[in-house]
């Protein structure tokens, strides 16, 4: 007779009981071995995809998971960069703090002079033909070049013949903030950010009718990176899938280090107490509209959705630390930041609700009957029945001031035990 054993499970379990391979765990996450897999993360500097920062975190991981007992594959994918040589945005000899954004538009030897002008969007074709543009984003937590607002101000910018669009990414940290992009974008003219005083200044420049001088120099183009794929197969004909992005613009602690160690702890617990067959994936190319992620999902090295018991996605800000807000200034709070979301097909709503109750932010599930963003999104959009994650983004998003004290080693712990009882409640 099937049982619920037999579905989840499929044949093949041998003598290994439900009950005992699901039996707890929790010394995975330690607060401990979270905070020493945090500080190894830390410590490969940038992550921006097929950067020296990325290929050593994902060496890591693979050590890691070959340590478990996993057979790891390297996917090879290929990805934009840009090797600075110089960026620089001068009103006379005052140099305004500003971050390219990708793919990188370089200007002309020699740099680009033009006037200063506040982009209207709406205006009329050639309103601001050849000038360095100015546009004020509402305030947000900045993500994507994709999104409405940005990408309205973009179409704007086209329209009017710009030379150059200026973005004041308003947001907590008052910063300059990096957007994701297409891997296969192009914009015909530079595109930089700037934060919110540079952007008053810049306002008041245009106002006044001055000229700015815009320097975009280097080396840009494609180059590798991989996507680690660890398999572990027990001959159970289902699977478990654990997957996380491990690239991102600058340090990305809080945006990617939760997610990357909850990862570790979950591979540590399944390694040796889950019976189904695994697949563990960190992926590169978050920044590029989640290419890593898409390459995986549209590959054969992706288990299909009629194998997989379970896909668990641990996306951006799993458990950021959050900041108070005071006139333009942050100051940390021993809390965690709320602002992160919980997505799940609508049959593992209620579970996932008991599991993590008390969690802020995760204690309201939603369903995906809206959709989801980031890799979630598109492995929902892939078919998978049963499917969850995590994603969000905490006060310092995409700021390269997004350093360790932006993730706290026992919020990643309690949001990780969380996961595993989720889990455990899940394949139950």
């Amino acid at each position: 007779m099937a049982t619920r054993r037999n579905v989840i499970l499929g044949a093949g379990i041998g003598a290994m009981s439900l009950e005992g391979a699901m039996a707890g765990a929790s010394d995975v996450f330690a607060t401990r071995q979270v905070q020493d897999d945090l500080a190894r993360y830390d410590g490969f500097g940038l992550k921006a995809s097929g950067g020296a920062g990325d290929e050593a975190s994902g060496a890591w991981l693979t050590r890691e998971l070959q340590g478990l007992g996993f057979e790891v594959r390297r996917q090879a994918i290929e990805v934009p960069y840009f090797e600075e040589r110089q960026v620089s945005l001068a009103l006379g000899d005052k140099v305004v703090a500003a971050l390219v954004q990708a793919p990188v538009t370089l200007t002309p030897a020699g740099g680009l002079s033009a006037r200063l002008v506040r982009l209207e969007v709406g205006q009329g074709a050639d309103a601001a033909t050849g000038a360095i543009a100015i546009a004020r984003l509402p305030y947000g937590r900045w993500s994507t070049r994709h999104a409405g607002a940005v990408a309205k101000v973009v179409r704007a910018a086209l329209g009017q013949g710009v030379g150059a669009l200026i973005l004041v990414t308003e947001g907590p940290t008052g910063q300059p903030l990096a957007l994701n992009a297409a891997p296969d974008g192009v914009e015909r003219f530079p595109i930089l950010a700037v934060g919110s005083r540079e952007g008053e200044l810049l306002a008041a420049a245009a106002a006044r009718g001055e000229r700015a001088t815009l320097r975009i120099e280097g080396m840009s183009g494609r180059r590798p990176a991989f996507n680690l794929v660890g398999r572990l197969d027990r001959g159970a004909g289902r699977e478990l899938v654990v997957s996380t992005p491990r690239s991102g613009w600058f340090g990305c602690m809080g945006e990617r280090g939760g997610g990357v160690a909850a990862w570790l702890g979950l591979a540590r617990w399944a390694s040796r107490a889950c019976p189904l067959d695994l697949t563990f994936v960190a992926t590169s190319g978050h920044e590029y509209e989640n290419h890593g992620g898409e390459v995986f999902l549209r590959s054969a090295l992706a288990p299909r959705p009629d194998v997989t018991a379970l896909w668990v996605h641990l996306g951006a800000a799993l458990a950021a630390r959050d900041w108070h807000e005071a006139e333009g200034r942050l100051a940390p709070l021993p809390s965690v930041d709320p602002q992160r979301y919980l997505v799940a097909r609508p049959q593992l709503v209620a579970p996932l609700r008991t599991a993590f109750a008390g969690q802020p932010g995760l204690e309201a599930v939603y369903g995906d009957e809206a959709g989801a963003g980031g890799e979630l999104g598109e492995i929902l959009a892939a078919g998978y029945p049963r499917a969850f994650g995590i994603l969000g983004a905490h006060r310092f998003h995409h700021s390269p001031n997004d350093d360790m004290r932006c993730v706290d080693a026992e919020h990643v712990a309690t949001t990780g035990r969380a996961l595993l009882a989720a889990v455990q409640a899940l394949l139950a």
